[in-house]
């Protein structure tokens, strides 16, 4: 509530310079979309709708190693509150996948249609020459060396960290030229704190470092967008694992650079990924799954060229910036954004 008051007074100054906006397009999770319709009542209002709560068949309990207490539970209906304030006063609502779209009320689904955010495939592509530059040991890293890549905004268990961790040892025994780069922080963004103390690095690395050449594990911790990028284009193979749970961009962005990506076969993950077609599917928890699946396809070189090709496909067909999602969104956003959209196709 003090987020949608203050977001309010924010709006009510630019509405006393005058300005008279057509669309107002936000998150309605923290409360910020809570009195866009009491200060602009005339204006067109679209909620990103990215993650409903809900008890059961997605993130909470989905974990047996890391359990909600049963009052943290019932959390969920009240996170869910400024949502429903927002999403019923809206016009229109936007979730990037199927299922994320589909943890929402049936009330509410109704007005929301799936447009992805879109990969800007400019920025996101292959580079056969990229180069990484590891900065503490000034490794130089490149796609002629087997490279296992995992990226996070933080290293923690919701995305996987700790399954990716225990399945180290095995892929680095059966590919030891192989390195490992992983991208995020030591904080956390969506589980709780390690109840220990510290950070889920420093627990994973006391359980499974003495069996890791550490030479070869490199925690960059989190770097610029341009880094990312290079991260993901020298990567021969990128592991993605997460909760069911909001999709990240970076399977996405890894696919549309060419990378074997190796997924938890979990929702909404199953959406983009067809095991053995444009990526490999494995199960969340089975850290013996993921190093076995991992290791076959550091070894397997130019035999999954075609799977590459899938993935690179797959990212330019559905999930296009400029393409396809780009002109979907602004369709939706606004009516005369529909009719500039197809003036200037026919104007081309």
């Amino acid at each position: 509530m003090r987020r949608g008051r203050a977001v309010a007074l924010c709006l009510q100054s630019l509405r006393s310079t005058g300005f008279r906006p057509d669309v107002i397009y936000g998150h309605p999770g923290w409360g910020d979309m809570l009195h866009v319709r009491d200060v602009f009542p005339e204006a067109r209002v679209i909620n990103y709708c990215e993650f409903y709560f809900n008890r059961e068949g997605q993130d909470i309990g989905f974990d047996p190693e890391f359990q909600a207490d049963v009052t943290d539970t019932y959390r969920v209906r009240t996170d869910n509150m400024t949502q429903l304030a927002s999403l019923i006063d809206a016009d229109a609502g936007i979730s990037p996948t199927v299922w994320q779209r589909s943890r929402y009320p049936d009330l509410l689904r109704r007005s929301i249609s799936v447009i992805h955010d879109g990969i800007d495939l400019d920025a996101v592509h292959p580079d056969p020459a990229a180069e990484l530059v590891l900065p503490q040991s000034l490794l130089r890293l490149d796609r002629h060396t087997p490279v296992i890549t995992y990226v996070a905004r933080n290293l923690e268990p919701y995305r996987g960290f700790h399954v990716f961790m225990r399945a180290l040892p095995a892929i680095l025994k059966a590919v030891p030229n192989a390195h490992v780069v992983m991208v995020g922080g030591d904080d956390v963004s969506y589980s709780k704190k390690p109840a220990q103390g510290g950070t889920y690095r420093e627990l994973m690395l006391n359980e499974v470092g003495a069996r890791l050449d550490l030479s070869h594990v490199h925690f960059l911790g989190r770097v610029s967008y341009a880094q990312y990028l290079r991260v993901l284009q020298v990567s021969s193979v990128h592991v993605y694992l997460t909760y069911p749970f909001v999709l990240s961009w970076s399977i996405l962005e890894a696919m549309a650079m060419g990378t074997v990506v190796v997924a938890s076969r979990t929702a909404p993950v199953q959406e983009v990924i067809e095991d053995g077609i444009n990526g490999h599917l494995v199960d969340f928890f089975s850290h013996q799954d993921l190093a076995e699946t991992v290791s076959s396809a550091c070894l397997a070189g130019g035999s999954l060229d075609l799977l590459r090709q899938a993935a690179q496909q797959t990212v330019a067909k559905r999930f296009d910036l400029r393409k396809s999602c780009l002109s979907q969104q602004l369709a939706l956003l606004h009516p005369a954004f529909e009719a500039a959209i197809l003036s200037s196709s026919v104007a081309q």
